[in-house]
């Protein structure tokens, strides 16, 4: 289908909403233009011989078949079965056997461990738990425990990728922990996508870790997700990426159906959250307040979904943000920790079914229960998690010390880094965009070297440096900074 497609759905979105009744829908390709994402291939200026249009990753064989196997029925017994436990609140029971987060924390773990059986051993289930003292919003101390799948990396075992969903619900009154808070969208579904990429990764074997984790205490301040970000900090875990997956559940929210349907938000942060307010301050003198790690994650998300596109029938929709507004989630605790984080949320939430306490008001059903998911919807979330997670798990690490020359007053730019010491490394590749489009438009392999110097101008592009695998696998941009021998250090 032409990428001028998306012309025609812009039409359509001004028809609705200026109450044009003959308006009419096809499915839209996850391709981007004039809604305000990028195009592949634009950015017609500068002008350069340098390289060639970028053109994103194509899912191989492997990743199809993985992405094939998704099941929608798997995913909506997920959804019901922690629905039905009545409440998962973090103070909630943990020793009734039917209610409450210990049910919950129960039943997730005896899924794992069913999931993990047929690995033979290459995945291992934890439930890591502590006892959480007084404090926000935590008024008697209670256990908070996460469930923990991980599938070590033949290759890089110490290079790890998590995927995250919090399993715990709440209720208008976030310390109401006793009245039913069914949690299916936030975020049963977001478990759901956890647990299935655990089922179908099982009994495979990437080159990095990956691990699946369900965790508790978001909905009391990011509780859970603290201590798993900080026990793998801890154990020095080399942990490149958070996918956090939380309200996942449904596309269908007016007004731009059915384009919402296949789009999925993903908020990645700025130079706010860099732990080095050094390198903040320097990405910021420089304008690359746009390619701090997570926004380049972001970028490899959406480019690897473009490649799989058939697969997961879906757009990702990058938006520069750390979260919605007033709004936060677990890849927070991740970013604190100084991992590079991102956040999946629907487009566009139905505040009436989102911690909301049960109720009819006014005619007006309220409350986050099973009946307003689409599972299907979660199914190809989770497709577009997969499509991320394996593919960057099976692709070289990041390229490290990445800068640029500053000393002279030049036209062309000059690039260093550290070649890898990796059995996958075949080479790396420079990419660049013109600052004013979101995603890298050109690329430019340089093979196994330290340097390049390119003829092209810091002053009108953002570079950034990647790494491919001799299975055709890249890693995300990293994007480089001035020589600090040049420039000062930071």
């Amino acid at each position: 289908m032409s990428r001028l497609f998306w012309v025609s759905c812009f039409s359509c979105i001004t028809s609705i909403a200026l109450g044009d009744s003959n308006a009419s829908w096809s499915l839209p390709q996850p391709t981007f233009g004039i809604d305000g994402s990028p195009l592949w291939n634009a950015g017609a200026w500068p002008p350069s011989n340098v390289g060639v249009p970028l053109v994103p990753q194509a899912a191989d064989s492997e990743l199809t078949d993985l992405l094939s196997q998704f099941n929608t029925s798997r995913i909506q017994n997920i959804i019901e079965t922690l629905t039905n436990f009545g409440t998962r609140h973090t103070l909630s029971t943990q020793t009734d056997p039917t209610r409450g987060i210990g049910a919950a924390r129960d039943w997730i773990a005896k899924e794992m461990r069913a999931l993990a059986a047929p690995s033979n051993g290459s995945m291992v289930v934890t439930t890591p738990s502590y006892i959480q003292p007084v404090a926000d919003r935590i008024p008697f101390p209670v256990n908070i425990t996460n469930i923990v799948a991980t599938i070590k990396g033949y290759g890089e075992p110490n290079r790890a990728y998590v995927v995250t969903g919090h399993y715990d619900s709440r209720r208008l009154d976030v310390m109401n922990y006793t009245g039913d808070a069914p949690g299916s969208d936030d975020n049963a579904s977001g478990v759901a996508v956890v647990l299935e990429m655990a089922r179908i990764c099982a009994t495979k074997q990437p080159y990095a870790t990956m691990i699946f984790a369900a965790v508790a205490g978001e909905e009391q301040n990011l509780y859970g997700s603290n201590f798993l970000a900080q026990s793998l900090k801890n154990a020095s875990v080399d942990v490149e990426a958070n996918l956090n997956n939380d309200i996942v559940g449904t596309g269908s929210n007016e007004p731009y159906d059915p384009v919402n349907e296949h789009t999925i938000r993903l908020f990645g942060a700025g130079t706010n959250y860099l732990t080095n307010t050094s390198i903040a301050d320097v990405m910021i003198s420089i304008g690359g307040e746009n390619d701090t790690p997570a926004r380049n994650l972001g970028r490899f998300v959406q480019e690897v979904n473009e490649g799989a596109v058939a697969s997961t029938d879906m757009q990702v929709a990058l938006v520069y943000r750390a979260d919605r507004f007033f709004r936060g989630g677990d890849h927070e605790s991740f970013l604190s920790a100084g991992v590079s984080a991102v956040r999946f949320t629907e487009p566009n939430e139905d505040f009436r079914h989102q911690h909301q306490d049960p109720r009819v008001q006014d005619g007006t059903l309220y409350g986050d229960d099973m009946q307003f998911v689409d599972y299907d919807y979660t199914a190809r979330v989770g497709r577009v998690n997969l499509a991320a997670m394996w593919s960057i798990a099976n692709a070289p690490a990041l390229p490290t010390d990445v800068t640029f020359d500053v000393i002279d007053l030049l036209n062309e730019t000059q690039f260093y880094w550290q070649i890898q010491n990796s059995s996958l490394l075949q080479g790396y590749e420079l990419v660049w965009r013109p600052s004013s489009q979101q995603q890298w438009t050109h690329s430019y392999y340089v093979g196994m070297v330290d340097q390049v110097t390119v003829n092209l101008s810091k002053d009108n592009v953002v570079f950034g440096l990647r790494a491919v695998g001799k299975n055709g696998k890249k890693s995300p941009a990293v994007f480089p900074l001035p020589d600090p021998a040049e420039y000062g250090p930071y």
